[in-house]
């Protein structure tokens, strides 16, 4: 039954499989860039089901992505990451506070803002892992 249910939305089966073989074979910060992509993808596709009165897709994003925010948080470092990991938790709980506000509504934009934000963080992410 499972597998059934699976197959009636391929999107979600494909990126379930793909997160799953990258997260497999990811170090530390490779898992913390999949965390942003992930809490994007999610913000974007809660945005989409906001705009098109999908409460349930909806519901289901903004739980992830808030699911994502929490992880990201409590996995921050506060001893090595100084005033770096003070300034993500905030951040990361004032996302989820503008996440959780939106969610009453059907305004796209602040599940876009967050999504943008988180991107441009996952960027500087990617480019420190690459430098």
């Amino acid at each position: 039954m499972k597998y059934a249910s699976a197959l009636r939305d391929p999107d979600a089966t494909y990126r379930q499989i793909d997160l799953v073989g990258r997260t497999a074979e990811a170090d530390g910060p490779a898992l913390v860039q999949l965390l942003y992509e992930e809490a994007v993808h999610a913000l974007r596709a809660a945005a989409w089901a906001a705009e098109n009165q999908q409460p349930r897709t909806k519901s289901d994003k903004v739980t992830r992505a808030t699911a994502i925010l929490f992880a990201l948080e409590a996995n921050l470092d506060h001893d090595a990451g100084g005033d770096v990991a003070q300034t993500l938790a905030r951040l990361y709980a004032g996302a989820r506070r503008m996440i959780i506000d939106a969610s009453i509504g059907h305004d796209p934009a602040p599940f876009r803002d967050v999504a943008s934000m988180l991107e441009e963080i996952g960027q500087a992410w990617r480019s420190a892992r690459s430098a």
